[in-house]
């Protein structure tokens, strides 16, 4: 089974709504996890948006990527531009993207539902699958 990584500086917002939609998009067809290069708490407001499309994300945890075996992983993707942040070996993975998404920390509701309308369709096209 294909394992994808989304990573992000702290597994709060984009990670965790990608992981979100990775895992009703790739049920069965893929192992997700999200981690961030520090941990912190997933945003509320991040379930917020998501739960207002179906996805429910709210029993997801956030993590710090030194949990994790890169090799463990097909895939790396990066959410926030924080590959240059990441230890070398997350982005010699066979895939690695780097996303670059704008943070939607601080920001008003519409800029999640912006943000996770985007995350929507990055995860769509790289899994394969339509929403």
């Amino acid at each position: 089974m294909t394992k994808i990584m989304f990573a992000c500086k702290k597994n709060s917002c984009r990670s965790q709504m990608a992981e979100g939609f990775a895992r009703k998009l790739g049920a069965g067809k893929f192992e997700i996890t999200s981690a961030g290069i520090e941990a912190s708490r997933v945003h509320p407001t991040a379930i917020e948006v998501m739960s207002e499309i179906g996805i429910d994300i709210s029993n997801q945890t956030s993590k710090p990527i030194s949990n994790f075996q890169a090799s463990d992983y097909h895939a790396v993707i990066s959410l926030c531009g924080c590959g240059v942040s990441l230890p070398k070996e997350w982005l010699l993975q066979e895939v690695f993207e780097d996303w670059q998404l704008d943070d939607p920390d601080g920001q008003p509701i519409e800029t999640f539902r912006r943000i996770r309308d985007e995350i929507k369709e990055r995860v769509s096209n790289l899994l394969g699958v339509r929403y």
